[in-house]
């Protein structure tokens, strides 16, 4: 085999480093552009008492990465978690590897969940989906 010269070797990973960069920078951009729209459907009645941490009704939260997204309702009653439903599940893999997480939110009255193993991007796009919807019912 001819010896390559050390320019060409340099020159040749510079490209490729620049394909895959490329590359990835295109898919970043592209699920952005392809996530839902953030649609905020709340409910809410009245309460009395002001020193509540969060309104109450049902709030659409969302969450996405690289991999999908994720979005979910989040019912809040009496300043608890009552309620998380994931409404739209659009990642790379199946809604099987997050199916117990609305669970564990009751459970933690929190949108910090457990890392699911092999499903790291849903369980931070449902995680992010969770504090959305949060972040929405929060008094001001």
């Amino acid at each position: 085999m001819a010896k390559i010269n050390k320019k060409w070797v340099a020159l040749c990973s510079t490209a490729i480093g620049a394909i895959y960069a490329a590359g990835y920078f295109a898919t970043e951009t592209q699920a952005t552009i392809q996530q839902p729209q953030q649609q905020v459907q709340v409910t809410q009645t009245k309460s009395t008492q002001t020193n509540r941490l969060y309104k109450e009704g049902t709030y659409t939260g969302s969450g996405s990465n690289r991999r999908g997204s994720i979005q979910v309702a989040v019912t809040i009653k009496s300043d608890k978690i009552t309620d998380v439903e994931i409404s739209h599940f659009a990642m790379h893999y199946t809604i099987d590897d997050v199916v117990g997480l609305p669970q564990e939110v009751l459970q933690k009255q929190s949108a910090q969940v457990r890392n699911v193993s092999g499903a790291t991007y849903s369980t931070q796009a449902f995680k992010d989906a969770v504090q959305d919807a949060l972040s929405q019912a929060r008094n001001a």
